[in-house]
């Protein structure tokens, strides 16, 4: 791909970032990797507490790309063809037939929000989509759209009437990003956005003409360019080395023993080589270098981890067994 195409498209994509920028406040990193997820071809999950503009975030990016937008509000009643589709029996002048009618999973940006409120055959029926980009429903498989990602939401202190996501399914989310409350001086500024939004939408003041949507072909003129990213053999052994020490932590000392119970899988070195590439590329660089790695490794690899009792008893997380990680592996 000519330099200059790349260079046009990371001018867009960072017009994405800063219209999201807009009306997310104070989430600037959050915005980043939502932005890396939809450039790296993944899906992404993403956690926080009530309020603090999960679905929000996902709406700004879909709102300022071009693509179909569908959300899915997950419910113990949800049944899986609500989210695949169904076949449906027609009856026309040329006589009666099954008719596939398509769910909201035929859409380029899904939002999937509060995922864990639906019992696991619901979510069981993203597994192929997520996965494979494609959906089979009584024995025929349709096929998604080019440009497809699923971002699923979901609460981390509401127990009651959820059901946690399997271990599989975690691990086909590219990452998982986790929002936190944002800084006093940037909550003053939400006030002031909503308030003006409110306003606007009132008919009491001056309504913002809307930009042109970000075009498809610009996701895809990145996809080209983040492949074309270099990886040296070093960085592409400091990934494996990584996940490789989630499976054998006794050779990293007393606390990684104690603390990981099951290691990442070959999922998680692959997600560490997309996320890498993408995060150096927008950065401008042409190469991938362990700052690149260790920027996105928490996202990647805190939801692969199964913890052990004894490190959940002592309040450690997977954000703290990642930074020991990182500590501990040797950089090329």
């Amino acid at each position: 791909m000519p330099k200059d195409s790349s260079a046009t498209a990371r001018t867009q994509i960072d017009v994405l970032r800063d219209r999201m920028g807009e009306a997310i406040i104070g989430q600037r990193e959050v915005i980043e990797r939502l932005i890396i997820g939809l450039l790296a071809n993944g899906n992404l999950l993403v956690e926080g507490l009530p309020g603090l503009a999960k679905t929000r975030a996902i709406k700004a990016l879909a709102k300022n790309l071009e693509c179909d937008f569908s959300r899915i509000q997950f419910t113990p009643d949800l049944l899986p063809s609500d989210v695949t589709g169904t076949e449906v029996y027609h009856q026309t002048a040329e006589g009666a037939a099954f008719r596939f009618e398509q769910g909201p999973i035929f859409a380029n940006v899904v939002l999937a929000d509060e995922i864990n409120r639906a019992p696991a055959k619901v979510q069981a029926a993203l597994l192929e989509a997520m996965e494979e980009r494609q959906v089979t429903v009584a024995g025929k498989t349709h096929i998604l759209p080019p440009l497809f990602m699923v971002m699923a939401t979901q609460n981390p202190v509401e127990q009651e009437g959820t059901y946690p996501l399997p271990e599989a399914q975690m691990d086909r989310f590219l990452m998982h990003v986790m929002i936190t409350y944002p800084p006093v001086e940037d909550e003053v500024k939400v006030i002031r956005l909503v308030r003006d939004e409110e306003i606007a939408a009132g008919g009491g003041g001056p309504k913002k003409e809307k930009p042109p949507a970000i075009p498809q072909s610009v996701v895809f003129e990145a996809h080209t360019a983040i492949g074309q990213i270099h990886v040296s053999d070093a960085m592409e052994r400091y990934m494996a080395d990584l996940v490789d020490a989630t499976r054998f932590p006794d050779r990293f000392g007393d606390d990684l023993k104690r603390w990981i119970e099951i290691g990442a899988s070959p999922r998680g070195s692959l997600a560490l080589d997309r996320c890498g590439r993408t995060h150096a590329w927008l950065r401008g660089r042409d190469y991938v270098d362990p700052e690149d790695i260790r920027a996105i490794a928490p996202d990647v690899l805190r939801h692969r981890l199964g913890l052990s009792h004894e490190a959940q008893g002592e309040g450690i997380g997977a954000d703290n067994v990642v930074a020991e990680l990182l500590r501990q592996v040797a950089l090329p």
